[in-house]
């Protein structure tokens, strides 16, 4: 999550020559042909959102209140009564909460979702639930708990579950926290810290695991594990149509980072904690063979925590198309680039004015996309 208090997080110890580091306003002037957008505000009143979306051909979206709510604006109108409310269950504050939302790909037949959230022992609880019989009321006795995880620290919770174009749930899990990693989970297959976990919840109970999986077989090696190497990946998101993965990882004292992999590419070691970003951590000389580097950093003189988002693929805004929207949590800035073989081109900074700290991004059914300001609003990206 965001630096929710180094502001709100601490996600790190929150201290102040890459081709790619993005400071200045976005890197270079900006593109040609990009149309001009505005922020529309959909909601307000909400109590610290930290994600929005909606299950697929579903005009509603669902937003997540970190205290532990999931709520339903629909025809532009909060509904008053929660989609779920698990406030109960939940430990909150800081980096802590209820975390995200995920709907299965065949929701509308099977009525399954999956939320991630901290546990009243502040651990990680991945649990699966089922819509009532009302559609704007989950049953919250339908809870199937999916995966457990402790948390050695009170930070670095990752908190995003998300279903892939493959249809595998993938569930974004920080290092476990403190500062700098003081137990080298991010390099440890032996643990689930640290890493990006792909389950196959269609194929067993409470899951499978998917056969493809980098470390299926391998003794001392955690088999649900699809990428190594992360600190925080407080959201990533995959881009249907070039089926990239695109993750954004919170960075400790230097650089806040954001890489591009084939979607399908299995046992990426993102580098965290050999490397923070394209460099050595803590400082000098490392081993870089074998480690993915980021295709886009900025350093902490240009903001604090990296918001990753989603590559536009709405209709609404055909000359947004490809372009994938970040944000920075400390700063509010919203930027966005293009990512094709192999390059970051087209890069820019969004004049939008100031929401506030910039808690997630979101996507509707039809593609478009949203900000989640974690004061308390949703707002929608329209053409100005």
């Amino acid at each position: 999550m965001p630096r929710f208090l180094c502001l709100l997080l601490s996600l790190a110890a929150c201290s102040g020559g890459n081709p790619s580091s993005g400071g200045g306003g976005g890197g270079g002037p900006p593109p040609t042909g990009l149309p001009d957008l505005r922020l529309e505000r959909v909601v307000d009143g909400l109590a610290s959102p930290v994600f929005v979306t909606a299950p697929a051909g579903d005009p509603r979206l669902f937003v997540v209140e970190q205290p532990g709510r999931i709520r339903i604006v629909r025809g532009g109108a909060l509904l008053p009564t929660p989609f779920l409310d698990l406030t109960a269950k939940v430990s909150s504050g800081g980096e802590r909460g209820l975390l995200s939302v995920a709907f299965h790909p065949r929701y509308a037949q099977n009525g399954f979702f999956y939320v991630n959230y901290t546990g009243q022992g502040g651990h990680t609880r991945v649990e699966r639930y089922r819509v009532g019989a009302n559609p704007d009321q989950a049953d919250p006795a339908s809870a199937q708990l999916v995966l457990f995880v402790e948390q050695p620290y009170s930070n670095h919770n990752g908190g995003l579950v998300m279903f892939g174009p493959d249809g595998k749930l993938y569930v974004g899990m920080g290092d476990g926290g403190s500062g700098g990693d003081p137990q080298n989970h991010g390099q440890d297959a032996s643990t689930l810290l640290g890493d990006l976990l792909r389950l196959d919840v269609d194929a067993g109970q409470p899951y499978a695991i998917p056969a493809d999986n980098p470390f299926v077989g391998q003794a001392g090696r955690r088999a649900e594990i699809w990428a190594t190497g992360v600190r925080n990946p407080w959201r990533f998101s995959f881009d249907r149509t070039a089926n990239l993965l695109y993750l954004a990882d919170v960075g400790q004292n230097r650089w806040e980072e954001v890489n591009v992999v084939p979607a399908g590419q299995a046992g990426v070691n993102y580098g965290w904690r050999i490397m923070e970003g394209s460099s050595c951590y803590p400082s000098g000389g490392c081993a870089r063979t074998g480690l993915t580097e980021p295709v886009l950093e900025y350093s902490h003189s240009d903001g604090c925590s990296v918001t990753g988002g989603y590559v536009y693929r709405g209709r609404a805004i055909p000359g947004l198309r490809g372009h994938y929207f970040y944000a920075d949590y400390c700063n509010g800035w919203i930027r966005s680039f293009r990512y094709a073989g192999g390059t970051v081109s087209d890069r820019h900074e969004w004049e939008l004015g100031n929401v506030g700290n910039i808690s997630s991004f979101g996507e509707d059914a039809d593609g478009e996309l949203y900000v989640v300001s974690h004061a308390g609003a949703v707002y929608k990206l329209v053409p100005a």
